[in-house]
């Protein structure tokens, strides 16, 4: 919200030396945050100037320029002034004053940031131009930054100035404005009267309400109609006839409405808008001349059309509570109104409306109709509801005042707003939220500056909330409203003692861990939304049985294409690698940890409890058998280069065996034994896939995408990802890992080749040299095979072995024995026979 504050001045008598800064610092702590200070910039001479003398002069361009002589308020006596030969000449391109107009003139010296980006620092200097010497430059709006034709100049008011005049001052240049970042609880601040009032409070000065306002309810106004008391408790309307259409909007209020973030558009409309924002309540002016019959306040027809001001038709639900007449909606109700009785420049009798609206219909509507307006944005947050009849009359008068016409005996109001509900809060509360020492009557004093009213009953306070503050409904929150005005920077600060602990628990431990070694496999941790939708399966290849689809659905998601919870972790990252390939990075290993959340087939509506007591263990058991299961994953996904390109030589791509490579790695720090298997599984190649297995179940796979995902996300070719349950790892983990044996004696290496089927694993048959004796201390595949020189369908897998004794030096005997065994242990385990 945008408060000018020379505007906020006319209802808070601030001090008359008080800055910008301070004034945003104090509505700061009144939870009113600031997001910037917006000030003009202009500076320098911007005066008021006569043109005395027009000349146009045709250009060989085309254009036609008019060289002007101009009255700047630089005569010395009276009767030099208007005199030509005092005047300044300037070179003028628009064409929209004549001579003897007023006109806004910046000369030598002005700064205008408007032009910042066509001259120098906005700057204007005397230039020669067209053959003349220009002596400065007459403004149009926009290059003022305030509203007007950029084709053409600002035309002042005959008698409204006079030559020499500062043009800062008259048009309000340099008015500073606060834009203030207004919570959704604190809708009376999407005001000048809320913001008004909480200055008062927070300078302790007089608060002057705009609202105070004889609403004057008479018999004889429009006609209306109320048939959904629930959804418009208070309707009211005031008619104004006889209104002169081409009236314009005065300079100030246009002004006004420009700083406060909305564009001017013709009086009708800016009174309207004028009066939300001082009051904070939404109204609507229609062409009493379309209307057709009462104004009727009813719910939708499903399937009805509107077509709003924004010349879209809209299929109305049958929930929307809707503005009708006698035979067509006129408008969305607290969203935005129709054009069918929209105010035109022959309109000259006006019906204006304000209304009090059900919050959460207004907000439900605006979502649906993705319709969210400056009325929807207060509505549905909390009006006012005793404000209707008092804004309809403000309007009226603004109308009259400024355009003319009658304001119509009569004004209609329907319904009465809502009684506040009275709120019994200790008076201890406070001191005891805040743990600063409030007594109850600084209590009782904070919450009557707020407008409460309060009745105190020995140390109970009861508190009726005022109509502007729909937002206090409990204790708390009346213990917070006597924090502001107490203050926050009073809260003392104070560090809560740390309980005495044991330190880590084994699975934080190895959690801790399980990031050590991917950091130092060279991943780089990144977290991602955990959602995903139909559109991710589909790219994923998921066929449509697979358990994966099957997710936990969000009430309100962000996103309609991610309405679920993921199942995976996958289309996190590989959305992650997208973003980073397409900002230039060619390299990118990523790594996630994180849960996913797969519905339990059978799993209870979760119950709704009452926040006044902690649920019982009964109800906790409850909650938690509706939870989804949740365990913690790891994902990785890789692309680019694993061994970067050097001085030294030429890289390596990644490829799927890195992925496993990683998964071992992580498995070995958790001493947790696992086996890898050949695996035909979405979203992988299924050429390029391993299962990862533990104790006889999969919990993981690893290996390259399929080229139909990589095509689908837009990855790089041959991206490879690994996904492994950490959950099942670390309950696989020991609580201690087995000590380290070393062994001072040397080593023996042996290296032995293996012909097996194309089909058999290398893990297989590594697994199998690695069991076969105790003298083997370690295995490493080194070179694999397929040529012309072995069997159809055979490849040779060539190991290096290191053999050792923890007692002793090895013999050639018991080195030789040792590799036999391994080869026997592999021909009996995968049907490998030693290459010859």
């Amino acid at each position: 919200m945008r408060i000018p504050i020379d505007w906020l001045r006319e209802y808070v008598d601030l001090p008359a030396d008080l800055s910008p800064a301070d004034l945003a610092d104090r509505l700061t702590m009144l939870d009113l945050k600031l997001e910037e200070i917006i000030s003009s910039g202009i500076s320098g001479p911007l005066t008021v100037g006569r043109v005395l003398t027009l000349v146009k002069e045709p250009q060989k361009n085309g254009r036609t320029i008019n060289w002007c002589r101009v009255d700047v308020g630089e005569a010395h006596n009276e009767a030099a002034a208007g005199d030509v030969a005092a005047s300044r000449g300037i070179v003028c391109g628009a064409h929209n004053f004549v001579e003897g107009d007023l006109v806004v003139v910046s000369l030598p010296g002005t700064v205008l940031p408007a032009l910042a980006a066509m001259i120098p620092n906005g700057e204007i200097t005397a230039r020669k131009t067209y053959g003349h010497l220009s002596d400065g430059m007459i403004c149009s709006g926009a290059e003022l930054g305030i509203t007007g034709d950029a084709d053409g100049i600002i035309v002042l008011d005959p008698g409204s100035a006079e030559p020499g005049d500062d043009a800062i001052e008259l048009l309000g240049l340099r008015q500073d404005v606060l834009d203030l970042e207004v919570n959704p609880d604190r809708a009376y601040a999407l005001s000048l009267r809320g913001v008004a009032r909480d200055a008062a409070l927070g300078f302790d000065r007089l608060f002057t309400d705009p609202a105070n306002i004889d609403p004057i309810i008479e018999a004889g106004g429009f006609p209306v109609r109320v048939d959904d008391a629930d959804g418009c408790p208070v309707f009211a309307t005031a008619t104004v006839t006889g209104f002169d259409p081409s009236s314009p909007t005065p300079r100030w209020m246009a002004r006004r409405i420009e700083l406060a973030g909305m564009r001017p558009i013709s009086l009708a409309v800016d009174v309207s808008n004028y009066v939300m924002l001082e009051l904070g309540q939404p109204n609507h002016a229609y062409d009493r001349a379309k209307l057709d019959g009462s104004i009727i306040v009813r719910r939708a027809t499903a399937g009805e059309k509107l077509e709003t001001l924004d010349s879209v038709v809209r299929t109305l639900l049958a929930g929307d509570l809707v503005i009708a007449d006698e035979g067509k909606v006129i408008g969305l109700a607290g969203v935005m109104g129709g054009e069918d009785v929209e105010i035109d420049d022959k309109t000259t009798d006006i019906v204006i409306e304000a209304a009090h609206f059900d919050p959460p219909t207004i907000a439900r509507t605006a979502r649906h109709h993705k319709l969210h307006s400056e009325a929807s944005k207060r509505f549905e947050r909390g009006v006012d509801p005793e404000l209707p009849a008092r804004t309809v009359r403000r309007a009226a008068e603004l109308l009259v005042e400024h355009g003319g016409g009658t304001f119509e005996p009569g004004t209609t109001l329907v319904g009465a707003a809502p009684a506040p509900t009275a709120i019994t809060i200790e008076s201890s509360l406070p001191a005891k939220v805040t743990g600063i020492d409030i007594d109850q009557a600084t209590a009782v004093s904070a919450l009557e500056a707020n407008g409460c009213a309060v009745a105190v009953e020995g140390s109970a306070l009861t508190v009726t909330p005022p109509s502007w503050r729909p937002d206090l409904t409990d204790p708390y929150d009346l213990a917070e409203e006597v924090l502001r005005i107490v203050g926050y920077d009073k809260v003392p600060s104070v560090l809560p003692a740390a309980p005495a602990g044991r330190g880590l628990s084994n699975a934080q431990r190895l959690r801790r861990r399980t990031g050590h070694v991917l950091a130092g496999a060279g991943l780089i941790e990144v977290k991602t939304f955990p959602f995903a939708g139909p559109a991710d399966w589909d790219k994923l290849g998921l066929a449509a049985d697979d358990i994966r689809r099957r997710q936990v659905l969000l009430e309100n998601p962000l996103s309609a294409e991610d309405p679920g919870m993921t199942t995976t972790l996958l289309p996190g990252l590989l959305k992650a690698l997208v973003l980073n390939t397409g900002r230039g990075h060619q390299d990118v290993s990523i790594v996630e940890t994180g849960r996913v959340f797969l519905p339990r087939a059978d799993a209870p509506d979760a119950p709704i409890y009452g926040v006044d007591r902690r649920p019982t263990a009964d109800e906790l058991a409850a909650l938690d058998a509706a939870l989804p299961e949740q365990p913690l994953h790891v994902g990785i996904v890789m692309a680019g280069e694993r061994v970067r390109t050097g001085w030294y030589g030429a890289g390596r791509p990644v490829s799927w065996a890195d992925s496993i490579e990683i998964v071992r790695l992580l498995a070995q720090a958790l001493h947790v034994d696992i086996s890898i298997e050949n695996a035909d599984e979405a979203p992988w190649h299924p050429g390029r896939c391993a299962a990862i297995i533990l104790d006889g179940l999969v919990i993981g796979h690893a290996g390259e995408l399929h080229p139909r995902v990589i095509k689908a996300y837009g990855v790089p070719p041959r991206t490879v990802a690994a996904e492994i349950d950490l959950d099942a790892l670390i309950a696989a983990s020991p609580q201690v890992g087995p000590k380290p044996d070393f062994s001072t004696f040397p080593v023996a290496k042996e290296d032995v080749a293996l012909v097996v089927d194309r089909t058999v694993t290398a893990g297989a048959v590594f697994e199998a040299l690695a069991g076969a004796d105790d003298l083997i201390e370690s295995v490493r595949l080194f070179d694999v095979y397929e040529g012309e020189q072995l069997p159809e369908g055979k490849k040779s897998l060539a190991f290096s072995l290191r053999l050792r004794a923890p007692d002793r030096t090895l013999n050639d005997e018991e080195i030789k024995a040792a590799r036999e065994k391994a080869v026997t242990a592999a021909n009996k385990e995968t049907g490998a026979t030693q290459r010859t």
